[in-house]
C-alpha cells in the first residue's frame, strides 16, 4: 500500500506543479476546473447517484456552471461560501441527529455545488487577482501557501493526535481525529505563517494578521474534511472512489481544500492584500 501510495504521488506531483506554475489564466481555469469536475463525479456517489450516466451527467452540470461562472465576481460567491461552511459545522456537530433533513439525494446533489463550486472560485480569484504582502507580490506562491497551510495542518494534527489525541473531536463522524490534533495542527499552521511573514519582510502587523488568516483557514480545513467524513459514514463508502491507487479518490484528497480556499481568499481580499484581476 505504501509503495502504491509514493508512485501514485510522484506521478501527480508533477502534474499539480505544472498545473499551478506554468499554466496561463484560462489553463489554469481548465485545469482546475477539471480538477473539480472529476470531484463532482465522486460526489454524485456520495449523494447516492450509483449509475455512471448519473454521476457523469451531475458532474457536467457542475463543469457548466463553472464555465457560466468564469468572468463573474467571485466575492459573492466567497461570502455565501461563510454561509455554507457555517451552516455545515452546525450539521457536523449535530451527526447523525438532522441527516433526516439533508440525507436526501437531491438535498445531497445541492451540497457538492456548495463545496466545489466556491472552491474554483477562489482559487481562480487567487491566480487572477493583484497580490501584495511583504516583499511577495507573485500571486502563485499564496496559492502554494494555502495549500501548505492546508498540509501544515494535517502533519501537526497527526503527529499532535498520536501523541496526546485522548479526547475526540467528532467520534460520530470521524473516530480517529482529536481535539489534540486540532490544536496541534494550529500550532503547526501559526508557525508556519510566522516562519513566511519572516522570509516576506513583512511588518509587526500584517504579520499578526497573516497568523489569524492562516489560522482560521485551517481551523476550517478541518471542518472541510470532517463533512466528506460525515457524507461518507452516511453512504456507506470508505473512499470517494478509487481514482487514485493507495489514495482514494480526488475527494480525499482535497477535501479539506474545498474549505481552506475560498475562506482565505476572501480573508486576504478583505484585508486588501489581494484586489480582483481581469481575464
Amino acid at each position: 500500500m505504501l509503495k502504491t501510495r509514493i508512485i501514485t504521488a510522484l506521478i501527480l506531483a508533477p502534474i499539480a506543479i505544472g498545473g499551478i506554475f506554468f499554466l496561463p489564466p484560462l489553463g489554469f481555469a481548465l485545469f482546475t476546473g477539471a480538477i473539480i469536475t472529476v470531484g463532482a463525479w465522486e460526489w454524485a456517489n456520495m449523494s447516492g447517484i450509483e449509475g455512471q450516466g448519473g454521476r457523469v451527467a451531475y458532474a457536467a452540470v457542475i463543469a457548466a456552471l463553472l464555465w457560466g461562472l468564469l468572468n463573474t465576481s467571485a466575492l459573492t460567491v466567497l461570502w455565501l461560501s461563510v454561509v455554507w461552511w457555517f451552516i455545515c459545522f452546525l450539521l457536523v456537530r449535530g451527526y447523525p441527529s438532522g441527516s433526516d433533513r439533508w440525507g436526501s439525494l437531491p438535498v445531497r446533489a445541492i451540497m457538492g455545488l456548495f463545496v466545489l463550486v466556491p472552491a474554483w472560485v477562489g482559487l481562480n480569484h487567487l491566480r487572477m487577482g493583484s497580490f501584495q504582502f511583504g516583499d511577495i507580490t507573485n500571486n502563485l506562491w499564496v496559492i502554494l501557501y494555502v495549500f501548505c497551510v492546508v498540509w501544515v495542518a494535517d502533519i501537526g494534527a497527526y503527529f499532535s493526535g498520536r501523541a496526546f489525541g485522548k479526547a475526540k473531536l467528532a467520534p460520530r463522524v470521524s473516530p480517529g481525529k482529536s481535539w489534540a490534533g486540532v490544536w496541534g495542527g494550529l500550532l503547526a499552521v501559526g508557525v508556519f505563517a510566522v516562519i513566511v511573514s519572516t522570509l516576506a519582510s513583512a511588518s509587526v502587523v500584517e504579520t499578526l494578521l497573516l497568523v489569524v488568516a492562516s489560522l482560521l483557514t485551517g481551523l476550517v480545513s478541518v471542518l472541510g474534511d470532517l463533512l466528506e467524513s460525515m457524507l461518507k459514514r452516511f453512504r456507506g463508502i470508505k473512499d470517494s472512489s478509487q481514482l487514485l491507487p493507495g489514495h482514494g479518490g480526488i475527494m480525499d484528497r482535497i477535501d479539506s481544500l474545498t474549505a481552506a480556499i475560498p475562506i482565505f481568499a476572501l480573508i486576504i481580499t478583505q484585508l486588501g492584500w489581494l484586489t480582483a484581476g481581469h481575464w
